[in-house]
């Protein structure tokens, strides 16, 4: 179990101590659970009042709120709580799971395939004909890769993920469990009897950055002509859709059950809430945010934040709340 004297939490998150404790901190707990071995962490106003009884050794506080330790109890005063957790975070986290080879004997993996220096292919995965996968790359069991894909230095991909053929992956991206690359976009026509309908062949492919981050289940489908992009640094949450030829710009977040329909473009920096839906062919320029469970229909100003089904100007639509509310009496 690892374990750490407040100062050693000092050395990793550079804040300022207050008061002291002989406790040893071994685990981290949210203010109300936590224990005397446990430190905690206080980033907004309306947690600081449960400080008192709390029975953690340790909080990590933001700056602007004032609190006093306590007998044996250690305040850390930080910029930013959140940040600091972070870091803490990862001092504290386990070890990821064990390769015993680096290539396991019950992968599949085709002789034209090219693995990197230090890269890791974990039993049951199938990497096809001209893959290349660049250096430190982990494959967990049971990951599959198409052909003429190419995966950058410093990727993990979880077991149960599928990436198609031609897919383009940067350097330092994560792929949790069950993602799914590149499948077809969705895409029919009524046929010309009128009697069914006719699958639109998508015969692009999917491009991703680098330091993209992509949570389980969630799903970017290839482009019909072209690329469907997610750029630098991009956080997909679990159960997201990208519909074919989207773009994304740099540094973009979805939270979990957002979806874009097809050819959707996001500039930097754009933020889409949880179960929010954009439609298709629409822009949200760069800075914009639209709110959880929002139906995006029109392009979005830079900077903008929009609410509502159909999603306008925050400020608008928390006028019209408050408008149904007085109704309402």
């Amino acid at each position: 179990m690892k374990s750490f004297t407040f100062q050693e939490i000092n050395a990793i998150i550079d804040g300022e101590i207050i008061g002291k404790t002989s406790n040893k901190i071994t685990g981290l707990e949210v203010i109300k659970k936590a224990n005397n071995s446990q430190a905690t962490f206080i980033g907004n106003r309306k947690f600081a009042s449960h400080w008192t009884d709390s029975k953690a050794s340790l909080a990590i506080v933001n700056d602007n709120i004032d609190l006093e330790p306590g007998d044996n109890r250690v305040l850390i005063k930080v910029k930013n709580a959140d940040l600091a957790m972070a870091k803490l975070l990862d001092a504290f986290a386990p070890t990821t799971p064990h390769f015993e080879t680096e290539i396991h004997p019950a992968a599949t993996i085709d002789a034209s395939a090219k693995i990197g220096k230090g890269s890791r292919v974990g039993a049951g995965c199938y990497i096809g004909k001209d893959v290349v996968l660049g250096d430190n790359v982990t494959l967990y069991p049971n990951v599959t890769i198409l052909d003429e894909t190419t995966i950058g230095d410093h990727t993990t991909i979880w077991s149960g993920t599928i990436i198609r053929e031609r897919s383009v992956i940067g350097a330092h991206c994560i792929f949790h469990t069950n993602v799914s690359i590149g499948a077809d976009g969705f895409g029919y026509r009524p046929s010309d009897d009128g009697r069914g309908l006719v699958k639109i062949p998508h015969i692009g492919n999917v491009v991703i950055g680098n330091s993209v981050e992509i949570g389980a289940n969630s799903c970017v489908d290839r482009a019909k002509f072209s690329s469907t992009i997610l750029g630098d640094g991009c956080k997909i949450d679990n159960l997201v859709q990208i519909g074919h030829n989207c773009v994304l710009g740099r540094s973009c977040i979805m939270a979990g059950s957002s979806g874009l329909a097809g050819s959707v473009t996001l500039g930097d920096g754009v933020v889409i809430g949880g179960s929010a839906s954009i439609k298709d062919h629409t822009t949200i320029h760069s800075g914009a945010t639209v709110g959880a469970g929002s139906g995006v229909m029109n392009d979005v100003a830079a900077g903008k934040t929009v609410l509502g089904y159909p999603a306008v100007d925050s400020r608008e639509m928390l006028k019209q709340w408050v408008a149904l509310r007085k109704l309402a009496r």
